[in-house]
């Protein structure tokens, strides 16, 4: 049962939502039939055991009937769209063969996953070729959570993504096991990746028409590669695995009839106590997962999920077996381990919009290591949006680790921000501390994640250090390298090649 009070507001500075933005789309309720709701499928492994398991994952391109006619060209993860849900369970070892059968370079990011870097991470120091495959193998060790596997090639994350490439990845564990919550998926546990897209002449996308410095948009919203869904409810309570998979947007959700739910887990793990909820405003990026009880409807009702006043999906009430379970007050508790005697606060800054964003003054540059730790070593950060008021809500992502929130410009964090989070949504002017810990080495990025503003230069890198291992060199590849391979790939001169991230950096008279 939850314990906090009904929240019923967004928490953010209303004055910085993305529809103040010069270039804001809004979205439009499709003009087509209803259809029911994609359930993406779950990865089959190819071999598992109690200790270890296997799987093959494919970039691939593909062809999705989304609207009447002429089908959308799409990319993939062993579909045509979207991909394959990838089911982890804690303690396993995972051995994974990725494949690139699309026509260019390409990156497997697990985005939450809390593995080494840069090659398991999959960020842009991974390529894998088209044609071509790599082997990696990582301990998953970290709470059950909502993750996901992400294209991350840079300059071309924010393009690449746009194309479908981005797939829900849940983590299991002994503990969410035990709890009472809807975990039949497809049935009562679903997954929910919401985006937006713009359609072109026969319902193609076209990146480079729609793009935009400060994110690409479009005004049809998109769930789980479905436009204008419904889903049939067949249980009293469901669990949606609410992800952003959006470039830019942010979505404002609520219910009809300002229908309450309850917030059970957000980026990396379960809250420490059920929040009691009628909206949430959920940021590019962030995960959270809600239990929504029908029990007050009958079959023949239709509730319906919006963002702003646009219905993005209609749950179709059926018949259904009472189910009055109540959640414990107690859900999880997050680890708090102590700051590290003698280190300083840690500060980055959020800085600019369009192709004049940075972090900490500078621009990315994938050669350069931007900050050191320790493993095992605990720090606060301090991240601050210098944006000017109104300015831009930026989500700030870190790989390979999860934090906590720790306050808000010297307040008490949100109630749904309280157990382990990879990305925090921060208000323009506003400075949120965070507690930061490793416990895998390597090299990993950290960035806001509006993916056009990582691809225009809101990056930089961390090496983490093992002491045990404090000679450890890593191979870091430059810009450079990528573009050319992308400028081959594409059969342009590098005077004609075009990446969204690119633009960035030549506007500010910059290399990169």
């Amino acid at each position: 049962m939850a314990t906090e009070k009904l929240v019923d507001h967004y928490y953010y500075d209303e004055a910085a939502y993305d529809y103040h933005d010069g270039g804001y789309i809004p979205l439009v309720e499709p003009a087509v039939s209803q259809q029911p709701l994609r359930i993406p499928e779950l990865l089959t492994p190819d071999k598992e055991t109690t200790d270890d398991v296997y799987y093959t994952i494919v970039a691939q391109e593909g062809e999705t009937q989304l609207l009447p006619g002429a089908k959308t060209k799409t990319w993939g993860y062993n579909t045509s769209l979207l991909g394959k849900t990838v089911v982890f369970k804690k303690g396993q070892t995972a051995h994974i063969h990725l494949v690139n059968k699309l026509p260019e370079l390409t990156t497997f990011h697990w985005h939450g996953l809390a593995i080494p870097g840069p090659l398991e991470d999959g960020g842009c120091h991974a390529p894998v070729y088209p044609g071509q495959s790599r082997d990696i193998s990582f301990k998953v060790d970290q709470p059950a959570a909502l993750t996901w596997l992400h294209a991350h090639p840079c300059p071309s994350t924010a393009e690449q993504v746009w194309h479908g490439l981005a797939a829900a990845a849940i983590v299991q564990d002994d503990q969410e096991a035990q709890l009472p919550l809807p975990r039949n998926y497809g049935v009562d546990d679903l997954p929910i990746i919401l985006q937006d897209r713009r359609f072109h002449e026969n319902n193609q996308w076209d990146y480079r028409a729609d793009y935009d410095p400060d994110g690409v948009a479009g005004p049809t919203p998109m769930i789980n590669g479905t436009i204008n869904p419904y889903f049939n409810v067949t249980t009293q309570r469901v669990r949606l695995r609410l992800l952003n998979g959006a470039n830019r947007r942010e979505f404002r959700l609520h219910f009809s009839d300002d229908l309450s739910f309850t917030q059970v887990a957000g980026d990396l793990s379960l809250l420490p106590h059920p929040v009691k909820m009628n909206r949430v405003l959920i940021t590019c990026a962030e995960r959270m997962e809600i239990i929504v009880d029908f029990g007050n409807y009958k079959p023949g009702d239709v509730v319906t999920l919006y963002s702003d006043n646009v219905p993005l999906v209609r749950f179709r009430v059926q018949s259904f077996t009472p189910d009055n379970r109540e959640l414990p007050t107690t859900l999880f508790t997050t680890p708090d381990p102590a700051v590290t005697p003698g280190l300083p606060v840690h500060k980055v800054t959020l800085d600019g919009m369009d192709e004049e964003v940075a972090m900490n003054g500078k621009k990315f540059k994938m050669d350069r290591i931007d900050y050191q730790m320790r493993l095992g070593q605990v720090q606060l950060w301090d991240i601050t949006n210098t944006d000017d008021a109104p300015g831009m809500i930026h989500p700030y992502h870190m790989h390979g680790t999860a934090f906590t929130v720790i306050s808000r410009d010297g307040q008490t964090p949100h109630p749904n921000e309280l157990g382990l989070k990879d990305t925090v949504a921060i208000n323009p002017g506003e400075h949120v501390v965070i507690k930061v810990w490793y416990h895998v080495p390597g090299v990993f990025m950290y960035h806001c994640h509006i993916i056009e503003h990582e691809d225009g230069g809101m990056m930089a890198q961390i090496k983490v250090v093992d002491p045990a291992n404090l000679d450890k060199k890593y191979q870091l590849m430059d810009h450079m390298t990528l573009m050319m391979a992308f400028a081959e790939e594409r059969g342009v001169t590098m005077d004609d090649l075009w990446l969204g991230g690119m633009e960035s950096y030549k506007k500010m008279g910059m290399e990169m």
